[in-house]
């Protein structure tokens, strides 16, 4: 299944943001900012990844379960392999 890129739109910019925000870390690593700041901040790339990559598998599932055949058709497996793979 291809994800629609209109749909995309935000998570394509969220990693942008979280791309930012890792060329933002080493700055901070090669300048020797403190610890916790740098944690911090590897902590919020973190995070905008894993809802980026929460965003895709859920419009994912919404684009299966709109396609004629629904849920009948959806391997349910590999979508649970791929939330797993978030977690």
């Amino acid at each position: 299944m291809e994800l629609d890129p209109q749909e995309m739109t935000p998570v394509i910019n969220r990693i942008k943001r979280a791309q930012g925000q890792l060329a933002g870390v080493l700055r901070m690593l090669e300048e020797g900012r403190e610890c916790e700041d740098v944690v911090t901040q590897l902590a919020a790339v973190s995070r905008a990844l894993d809802r980026a990559g929460f965003a895709i598998v859920a419009t994912g599932l919404q684009q299966c379960l709109a396609q004629d055949g629904g849920a009948a058709e959806m391997d349910v497996k590999k979508m649970e392999k791929l939330f797993l793979s978030l977690a």
